[in-house]
Formats: structure tokens, C-alpha cells, sequence
């Protein structure tokens, strides 16, 4: 053996029963799981997981890594955490297909990514112009974890209409196009993409400085009948339709919902965002969890929610978050670059009656709760300010909260740093969440807004959670239920090769300690990213909770720490082609 994992409590990650054994690891391959101890040459590298958790590598199923990939291929942020496996290309979002500055333009803003950046590496590095070729050229980067990757429906339209005519409403595609369409999906499925993805929430915008600047997506624009011409393809090949549905009113999930059916024809695999209890809608997971139900069970659908095992939250830079793209004052804000331009916007009276009528009106349909009292006030430059929610503020002051606001941001831009809680904030309700079985427990959105989200450790909260509760008494999923979740249950659901600790497969693996999944897990801070010209991000990390971390066989995490060798070496992950 190369390597072996010693006297650890092993996981298949299909759910079966754990035992303590040992794992054997021969040219990236598992080769033995034994009660019995393995035998050893003189080279033999030895883990003692006596006491630890060993299971396969965790599968982030929703991922934004594509631009943080060309940089940066270590992904490094999710690998510490037990992540061996991620899929790129969600929410219509691609860099398969499409000219460098339309790239960027659909996918910085929305994204919360530094727009010059990505637009930088884009044209120094961007040789691909095939969708086998971006898989090539992928394959042959210093990969951390395994690469996979739906179409982006966005990049597929403006590659085909050209953007200006993708971006308009008024448009259709000719038959001619969604022909050519269709054979570029027809190609990337026969290579290997796990499926299609598509864009219907009118709040994820443009960016870049041309005159489409703020208008939604391409994959908007497109009626249903587009989108079924390509979902024919999806439903012939058993691969995955993935969705984002309009999350403020909620209603066109149902057509999510019926695509998938499967009566008197081939059930749709079909994964949307996602399965959550939000504060602006007090109860809709437990609606939309049975609604799944039905149509699973009586209709024969294919359907699996997204969904995230812990507290959503969200941290902003001043008016510097997507939910505010969700209404027409708020996109108005964010239309423009500069902090002076919209300092002056925020001092307009026309503009902050319109933020206050429709901030908050009782009719326009919203995912984020728009309730200032669940706010606290970070960093601020006027530090009497630290430590209050916004409405304390307008209190004190005996102001409006939304005057209160507009004037801080006008005042401070980015140095006023705020923090909330849009969901999943009730336990029980998250037990119900973690443990429905129309869930996939994913969508971390990694290498996506980078300033407003950390979720990259979300298979060590959810593991948390369920040994907190087996402690506790009142255990609501077993440890191996758990782990198949993360790991098994999406891989063969996606169609990956991926989540199976057993002889024969390759060899990702994590070996956890217990006792490091503890509180250090949920608390939230900064840290600068490799390559991006010391941008920083917001993560969680606590390094105690992960001993190892094995990629193809090769250790990319020891005793806490990321091996050198990481990102710098190929040999560690490869891109995964869908079966």
C-alpha cells in the first residue's frame, strides 16, 4: 500500500453501517477495507485515525469557482474543509462559451466577483473556444478537488443570438439558432457536462460599463418553449436540469415542478435553490417541501431541492448586496460604479421616496425580509455606531430607518460593514430542512460573493449539528444518513463519480476529527485570496476539525494543514465527466 488509514470509524458514504477498519490506498485507488490490519512496505505513508471520522470526500454541488479556478486551482477553501469534489457552471453561468468581456460582463456583478480581475485573466488566459476545449483546458490545470460542470444557458443564448440580441425582450431565437443551440448541448452532454443550467430571477444583472449594464440575464429572456427544446436532450440522456427559480414570488417553481414530471414519459432530473425557511416568508419550505412530495411521489418526478444545513446570513458593504437588485430602487443604486454617483443618488428626494415606498411595501413579492431591526452594524468609521441595527439608530435619532440608512451609506460607502440573517435562523425547522428527503444538502455558492457569504464549511455544520443532537438526546439523522448526504446521495444522483469510499474507487477521502466540530465552526472572518491582488473574502475555518484530506490518494490536507504541493502539482483532482 502507499498509504493507509489506520484504526478509523469508516463510512461508505451510501449510507450502510460504519465500522472501525482500516483503508488502503495503491495508486490513487482504494484497494482495501479491512477489519483485519493491512500489510506495509518500508514506504508505506501511515494516518492513525484512531478516534476520527474517515468517509469520502464531501461534494459541493453549486459552486461559482469557475473564474477562481484560472487563478487560484487549489480551491483551496473548500478542499480544508473536506471538499474533493466541485461543479461549476450553475445559474445559467459559464465560461464554456463566449468572448472575454461578455463573460465578465454576465458574471461579476451577479456574482459579487472583482469585475477587473476576472475581465484580466479572461483575456490573457482564455484560449478555449470550444466546450471541449474549456474541458481540456481545465483538465490540464494543478486541480485541488475534481472539477465538474453544467452548460450555462446564459453563455449558450449570447453565444448563439449575440449578446445585445440575447438581452432583448423582444428577440426570439430563429429556428436556426435553437437548432445550433440544441447541438451545442447535444455536444456537451456527449462530453461530459453534467447538464444544463438556466436563469429565471429577474434580479441577477449585468455588469460592465456597456449600455446593457443592468438588465437581467440572457437565460430571462428565454420563454419556456426554449428551454424545453433543451430539456428534451436532458431528459433523453437521465442528466440534470439545474434551475433557479423567481425566489421573490415563488410561483414559477410549479413549472420546475412539471418539467420534471415523469408520467407517460422519462422523469426530468431537475435541482433548484433552494429549500430554506426565510424570515420574509414564515413557513413556505414546509409548503413547497410537500409540494415536491406529491409531485415526486404521485406525479413521477425527478426533483430535489437545494439546500443549506445551517444559518443563512449575509454581511454587506453599504448598499453592496445582490438582495437589493431584488427591487427597482435598489438596482437603480447598484446601476452605478462610483461611490460619489451614488452618494449623490442617495441625497435625491425623488429617489429615497421611492427606496422607502417600495423598501417597504406590503405587495412587491421579496425573498429578502427588508426589516432593519434584524441588522447589526459591524465596522463604521463613527465607531457609536458599532454594535447597533440600523432601526436602533433611527430610534435614537428619531429619523425614518431607510433616511437613516441612505445617509450612512451616501456617507461611508463600503466602509459601513453590516451583517443579517435571511434564513434558516429556526432549529427545528432546519432539522426538517436537513433531513427532507427531497433535498440535496449543497448550494454553498462558493467563490461567489465573496464579501457576503461563507458557507464553504458546510459539510462540517451539517456534521455538527447531528452529533450535537445525538448528544443532546434527540438525534434527528443518523452520522451515516448525514454522510451519505454530503457525499454518495449527490454523486449518484448527478451522475458524478464521486461520494463512494469502497476497493475499486478513487481514492477522496476525509478523515474528520469529532472533537474539532465545535463552535469554531460558525464563526466568521477574513482572509485574503491566493492570486486575486489580496482581495479578501469572508470565511469559517477551524483547522481542528479536519486531520486529512486525501485527493485521488494524495494528501492535500495533513494534521490541519494544506500540503504544499497543492495547486502547484497536477495529480490531485481531474475533471469528472457525467455517466
Amino acid at each position: 500500500m502507499d498509504l493507509i488509514i489506520e484504526n478509523g470509524r469508516v463510512f461508505d458514504g451510501l449510507g450502510g453501517p460504519s465500522r472501525e477498519c482500516h483503508v488502503g490506498i495503491q495508486a490513487g485507488t482504494v484497494a482495501a477495507v479491512s477489519e483485519a490490519p493491512l500489510p506495509r512496505a518500508p514506504g508505506t505513508r501511515v494516518i492513525d485515525a484512531r478516534g476520527h471520522w474517515v468517509m469520502p470526500g464531501f461534494i459541493d454541488l453549486h459552486t461559482h469557482y469557475d473564474a477562481e479556478v484560472e487563478l487560484a486551482p487549489s480551491l483551496s477553501e473548500s478542499v480544508r474543509h473536506g471538499v474533493t469534489t466541485v461543479a461549476l457552471g450553475s445559474c445559467s453561468l459559464s465560461l464554456a462559451l463566449g468572448t472575454p468581456e461578455d463573460l465578465a460582463d454576465m458574471f461579476c456583478r451577479v456574482e459579487a466577483i472583482p469585475y477587473d480581475t476576472v475581465r484580466t485573466l479572461l483575456e490573457e488566459r482564455k484560449s478555449w473556444k470550444t466546450l471541449g476545449g474549456y474541458l481540456e483546458h481545465l483538465d490540464s490545470l494543478p486541480l485541488g478537488p475534481n472539477v465538474t460542470s453544467f452548460l450555462g444557458h446564459s453563455a449558450l443564448r449570447a453565444h448563439i443570438m449575440g449578446l445585445h440580441r440575447s438581452l432583448d425582450r423582444h428577440e426570439r431565437p430563429t429556428s436556426e439558432e435553437l437548432s445550433r443551440m440544441e447541438s451545442l448541448v447535444r455536444e456537451g452532454l456527449d462530453l461530459g457536462y453534467l447538464g444544463l443550467s438556466i436563469q429565471t430571477l429577474r434580479w441577477d444583472k449585468m455588469g460592465g460599463s456597456r449600455d446593457i449594464r443592468s438588465r437581467p440575464l440572457p437565460s430571462t429572456f428565454a420563454r419556456w418553449s426554449e428551454y424545453r427544446r433543451l430539456t428534451r436532450l436532458l431528459r433523453e440522456r437521465g442528466r440534470v436540469f439545474q434551475g433557479v427559480p423567481n425566489i421573490s414570488t415563488k410561483v414559477n417553481v410549479l413549472l420546475f415542478l412539471l418539467e420534471s414530471v415523469g408520467l407517460l414519459r422519462k422523469p426530468l432530473k431537475t435541482t433548484v435553490i433552494s429549500l430554506m425557511d426565510p424570515r420574509a416568508s414564515r413557513g413556505v419550505h414546509r409548503l413547497v417541501g410537500h409540494l415536491s412530495r406529491a409531485f415526486n411521489r404521485l406525479l413521477g418526478a425527478d426533483f430535489r431541492w437545494q439546500a443549506l444545513p445551517e444559518v443563512f446570513d449575509l454581511w454587506a458593504d453599504g448598499i453592496d448586496l445582490v438582495v437589493f437588485e431584488e427591487f427597482g430602487a435598489g438596482t437603480a443604486a447598484l446601476h452605478l460604479q462610483d461611490a460619489a454617483s451614488r452618494a449623490e443618488l442617495f441625497k435625491d428626494a425623488a429617489y429615497r421616496e421611492r427606496f422607502r415606498r417600495e423598501w417597504t411595501s406590503r405587495w412587491l413579492p421579496k425573498a429578502f425580509h427588508r426589516d432593519f431591526n434584524q441588522s447589526e452594524i459591524l465596522q463604521c468609521p463613527d465607531a457609536s455606531l458599532v454594535g447597533k441595527s440600523f432601526a436602533q439608530v433611527a430610534k435614537e435619532q428619531g429619523r425614518h430607518v431607510v433616511d437613516v440608512f441612505l445617509d450612512l451609506v451616501a456617507t461611508y460607502g463600503e466602509a459601513l460593514r453590516w451583517y443579517t440573517v435571511m434564513a434558516n435562523d429556526r432549529p427545528e425547522e432546519l432539522d426538517f430542512i436537513c433531513q427532507h428527503p427531497d433535498a440535496l444538502i449543497g448550494f454553498s455558492d462558493a467563490g461567489a460573493h465573496l464579501r457576503n457569504m461563507a458557507h464553504y464549511n458546510f459539510p462540517l455544520r451539517l456534521l455538527r449539528r447531528v452529533r450535537e443532537a445525538e448528544k443532546r438526546g434527540h438525534p434527528f439523522m443518523s452520522l451515516e444518513r448525514a454522510v451519505h448526504r454530503l457525499t454518495g446521495e449527490i454523486g449518484q444522483w448527478m451522475g458524478m463519480d464521486a461520494g463512494v469510499l469502497a476497493p475499486g474507487k478513487r481514492a477522496d477521502v476525509v478523515v474528520v476529527n469529532p472533537e474539532g466540530l465545535d463552535e469554531r465552526l460558525e464563526v466568521a472572518t477574513e482572509a485574503p485570496m491566493e492570486n486575486f491582488g489580496g482581495f479578501v473574502r469572508l470565511v469559517r475555518r477551524n483547522d481542528a476539525a479536519v486531520k486529512a484530506v486525501l485527493i485521488s490518494g494524495r494528501e492535500a490536507v495533513r494534521d490541519g494543514a494544506l500540503t504544499p504541493q497543492l495547486g502547484q502539482e497536477r495529480g490531485f483532482g481531474r475533471v469528472l465527466r457525467a455517466t
